[in-house]
């Protein structure tokens, strides 16, 4: 029983769930990128939150951005969404139920099917401290928010079981920068970045921060999306360090938490937004091997 059990488990997928930090829909489209594509069709779905540490609470829950389909219940809708994970594992019959009661990827896929679980996350406001890191064998906030490389040469993979990761990819975030730009070339909007440093560590408050919070132009709008564009193409080059890193039977889910405001209707960022482009995410996911 222990041999058929232990051989069970090796024959798992390795499942790796990359998630680009604000990444709209257009801004994957435009970048065009082919490393990626190579996964399978992209889709275009939306978001559970508008903002990364709900949205994040979405996946642990293994909910992936949904297609938002019509004369659907939800029930009925979230069983055909888990039954997916049958196949990004390669574990027959996969269900919600399977889940119950702690309603945890994680914990489901440590405890139950034998994973080693870890988690890689870019942004402060998902530190290992929250309530997310739950389930995991390693939760990890890396030293700088914009660089998935750095990622990949902490990713290991054992023989005797599957390995599940979580990426949370800050380069798609705002001030989209890539890891080699000097952050006094960064553009800045006070308020934006930097406001749980400042309630930290310098004692200030939300008003102090909005009261300095200036708006961008329009010309700087298009350069900030034109920055998200740029940071998925230089993302789809890590992909392809990546696909070139994993072992055999290993699965790759790579979507967003929530899209980005360049300025339509007035709107900037993402958060106490609701608006179309801050749910779209890009969704595409296939066998590396």
């Amino acid at each position: 029983m222990a041999q058929r059990t232990s051989r069970r488990i090796r024959n798992l997928n390795n499942y790796v769930l990359i998630i680009l930090d604000s990444c709209r829909y257009d801004s994957f489209v435009r970048a065009r990128p082919k490393n990626m594509r190579r996964l399978g069709q992209l889709e275009k779905r939306w978001s559970y939150a508008s903002w990364t540490a709900p949205s994040l609470c979405s996946f642990l829950m293994g909910l992936m951005p949904h297609t938002s389909p019509r004369r659907i219940f939800a029930a009925e809708y979230y069983r055909k969404d888990f039954a997916q994970y049958s196949e990004r594992l390669g574990a027959p019959d996969i269900r919600l139920e399977s889940l119950v009661p702690k309603l945890s990827l994680p914990y489901f896929l440590q405890s139950v099917l034998g994973y080693q679980t870890h988690a890689m996350v870019s942004l402060p406001v998902v530190n290992p401290s929250t309530l997310l890191n739950f389930g995991f064998d390693t939760y990890r906030l890396m030293e700088k928010h914009n660089d998935m490389r750095a990622m990949l040469h902490l990713m290991r993979f054992a023989q005797s079981q599957p390995s599940f990761y979580l990426l949370n990819v800050g380069e798609t975030h705002y001030p989209y920068a890539l890891p080699g730009e000097p952050p006094n070339q960064w553009p800045k909007l006070s308020g934006v970045h930097g406001v749980f440093r400042q309630l930290a560590n310098k004692g200030g408050n939300e008003r102090q921060a909005g009261a300095r919070r200036i708006f961008f132009s329009r010309a700087e709008l298009t350069q900030l999306r034109e920055r998200q564009v740029e940071a998925v193409r230089y993302l789809d080059t890590v992909a392809g360090e990546l696909f070139d890193l994993v072992p055999e039977r290993t699965f790759v889910t790579i979507t967003a938490d929530h899209g980005e405001l360049f300025g339509e209707d007035g709107y900037f960022g993402h958060g106490p937004i609701h608006h179309p482009k801050v749910f779209e995410v890009p969704f595409i996911e296939g066998r590396v091997r």
